[in-house]
């Protein structure tokens, strides 16, 4: 995918696709499958970890754990069939990144928008490629011509201008750039134009 730029459909159309939808966290205790699901873990007033893997719960005794690895761990397991330690979280901790409803995005610079309770994690909204202060090494949201939403990708690059002259982004899948840490070997890429690209 290393040098190709995608289209833009939308070049000079008054129309613009509606933001992605938001993270929204849902506690692990409501139930279904974890394995492989993207989680957080934390403690009410006290804070919260993101970028974690969670396998199925596990039940020592009358308690129900999660096993949880960092993100970067999980997919080297994944990709070269290995073992890896996962700590046991109390399922109690745990809170599953679920996709919510679309909404209005909040406008940077707003404040009061972006006070949250510390009762639970927070939902996360997402945030324009154009309006971010940095996109290199952040979760990504590639908004797609039908109108649907390409996730698990990694911007590997800030704004730039193609060969073409549009405004771009370089993104890998998540897999190829963790890979490039573990590995050194380069991620293939795709330019992506700036109106399609979201943090998520």
């Amino acid at each position: 995918m290393t040098g190709e730029s995608i289209p833009d459909p939308f070049a000079g159309s008054e129309w613009t696709q509606e933001p992605p939808r938001p993270v929204v966290p849902t506690p692990a205790t409501m139930g279904g499958q974890l394995r492989g699901r993207r989680v957080l873990i934390g403690l009410p007033g006290h804070g919260w970890r993101a970028d974690l893997r969670a396998d199925e719960k596990v039940v020592q005794g009358s308690r129900t754990y999660v096993p949880v690895m960092p993100e970067a761990e999980w997919y080297r397991a994944e990709a070269e069939q290995t073992e890896v330690f996962a700590p046991l979280v109390p399922v109690e901790r745990v809170w599953v990144e679920e996709l919510g409803m679309a909404g209005t995005p909040a406008k940077p610079g707003d404040v009061m928008s972006r006070l949250v309770s510390l009762d639970e994690p927070p939902r996360r909204n997402p945030v324009a490629a154009l309006d971010a202060d940095a996109l290199t090494g952040h979760r990504v949201v590639q908004l797609l011509e039908d109108g649907g939403e390409r996730r698990e990708l990694r911007a590997v690059t800030e704004l730039h201008t193609s060969a073409e002259g549009d405004i771009c982004a370089r993104v890998a899948t998540e897999l190829d750039w963790y890979r490039w840490g573990w590995s050194g070997q380069a991620p293939r890429t795709l330019e992506v134009p700036v109106h399609l690209l979201w943090i998520e």
